[in-house]
């Protein structure tokens, strides 16, 4: 292999590797990890929502720096400051059993994800350019996937030990991720003029700036999205747990939906440039609505196993898909725009776990709350189709 394709090799797996460690282990280890602290750590239903709201409000404050700084050195610092932030709050969740410590490092790891997820991939896009390689980044997000497959099989290896040993464990296998992610991303540097204009094919018409009322409806579009998607990321290991049949399984469903999301973004670009961006979101946020239902009216396997591939196969086509819309209607500074979009994904991604953890504390099951959250992504897809009537509107 060329030294300049190893070099390239190197980059994009130190993003994939940040995704695995900030995502895949800081942010979501929580999700199979939740049941056994449920049984032996004492964690109630409520504290467990707030554990992961806590979580993505870390996130959102990750995500307002990094919306903030301008200067792509410092994210460079606050990117690795973040690698750090991921191996030692996963692994001090099991120094500790206070509930108020545990909300703190849940924070923490969630403004850690905020490294992989947006500093890395601005760090390999600008490597890219300054290379004068195409910007995509599919590759990078493959990480996401990964990472929640990891984390699934991790957490299945280390079953049978206690759950703060679980957890250090998790801690420990971070590093296998740092080390790449901190070693093989290079510090970023100007974009040369020639690497501008290798990227620079956008359509025309979509370069203008949309209206107001374009603008809100797919903030509040997203919004919806962010609700659909925190719900069973962060409980879908509990849920199942809870079914007789299922009893056991947690872990497995986790790894089909990080299998099912690998190559989730690659296939609805395709799907996308057949229908149309909003129309490929439509027929996304009705599969995911599936995928939300189906736990709550069956305990059978298969339809639990197909839930899991059914949201595996949405949830990152959606961030995907939307990022894409806004982006072409921003060209020249997209980065503005797409930090009101997480700013409103995040929020959801606050607020749910909060209202899941109230609901089945006061039921005693998730039921209603996958009623709720189905409701609120069926309200997304009535803006997304106000969203279509006013863009063929304009």
């Amino acid at each position: 292999m060329k030294t300049a394709d190893t070099t390239r090799l190197r980059v994009l797996l130190a993003g994939v590797a940040s995704l695995i460690l900030t995502i895949g282990l800081a942010r979501f280890a929580y999700t199979p990890l939740l049941p056994v602290m449920r049984e032996q750590a004492g964690l109630s239903y409520l504290a467990g929502g707030w554990l992961a709201a806590a979580n993505y409000g870390g996130y959102i404050a990750g995500a307002l720096i990094a919306a903030v700084t301008g200067d792509m050195a410092r994210k460079f610092v606050y990117y690795r400051w973040g690698l750090v932030a991921g191996v030692l709050s996963t692994a001090a969740m099991g120094l500790t059993d206070d509930v108020w410590l545990w909300a703190l490092l849940r924070f923490i790891g969630g403004m850690s994800s905020s490294a992989g997820m947006l500093l890395a991939s601005g760090l390999v896009l600008n490597w890219l350019m300054r290379q004068h390689q195409k910007p995509v980044l599919g590759l990078h997000f493959t990480g996401l996937g990964l990472g929640i497959a990891v984390s699934g099989l991790s957490a299945g290896a280390v079953a049978q030990l206690a759950w703060s040993q679980q957890w250090l464990a998790l801690g420990v296998l971070g590093l296998v991720f740092f080390l790449p992610a901190w070693a093989w991303m290079p510090r970023p540097g100007d974009v040369a003029p020639a690497g501008a204009a290798a990227t620079a094919p956008l359509a025309v018409a979509e370069a203008r700036a949309p209206s107001r009322q374009w603008l809100s409806l797919l903030m509040a579009t997203y919004f919806c999205a962010g609700f659909g998607y925190v719900v069973s990321a962060t409980f879908i290991v509990d849920i199942v747990e809870k079914m007789p049949l299922m009893a056991g399984r947690g872990p497995l469903v986790w790894i089909v939906i990080g299998l099912a999301a690998v190559p989730s973004s690659l296939l609805w670009d395709r799907i996308a440039g057949a229908l149309g961006q909003v129309p490929a979101l439509l027929l996304a946020y009705a599969l995911q609505i599936v995928s939300i239902v189906l736990p709550a009216v069956s305990g059978a396997p298969f339809w639990n196993l197909a839930s899991a591939v059914l949201y595996g196969g949405t949830f990152a086509g959606i961030v995907s898909l939307t990022l894409a819309l806004i982006g072409r209607r921003y060209p020249d500074n997209p980065s503005k725009a797409m930090a009101r979009l997480t700013l409103s994904y995040g929020a959801a991604q606050v607020i749910a776990p909060a209202m899941t953890g109230a609901v089945a504390t006061s039921t005693g099951s998730y039921a209603g709350a996958l009623w709720a959250t189905a409701a609120v992504m069926l309200v997304g897809m009535g803006l997304l189709v106000a969203l279509r009537r006013v863009e063929r509107g304009a």
